[in-house]
């Protein structure tokens, strides 16, 4: 598959998943093309008083995945995984266990 009609595929995915992603430089090894996708929300705000220019934006970026476009045309998704999100939730399970262990043995007295 030549390199511009990765580049239409691209197109496509970009005009389907909407205005909230971002695509990174396509990485070509061998006939497979990756291209990395990540999500971003974009905000601001202004305070209300007038001798204060008190404006601000934020940006905010994650990795999504990446999509794999293989030589023959065919697209898959690679989500990306985040161990910080996999422990903070593990974290909150075992605390709310234990919180619960705690109410119901406290009931039994």
């Amino acid at each position: 598959m030549a390199e511009n009609e990765h580049v239409d595929v691209v197109g496509l995915l970009a005009d389907r998943l909407g205005k909230h992603q971002v695509f990174g430089e396509p990485v070509q090894q061998g006939d497979t093309t990756l291209v990395p996708v990540a999500n971003i929300r974009i905000g601001g705000g202004r305070r209300g008083r007038r001798d204060d220019d008190g404006r601000g934006v934020g940006v905010v970026a994650r990795p999504a995945g990446a999509f794999s476009i293989s030589g023959d045309g065919s697209v898959c998704w690679h989500p990306a995984v985040s161990v910080n999100r996999i422990v903070s939730g593990g974290q909150f399970a075992l605390a709310a266990a234990l919180i619960a262990t705690a109410i119901a043995f406290r009931r039994r007295r």
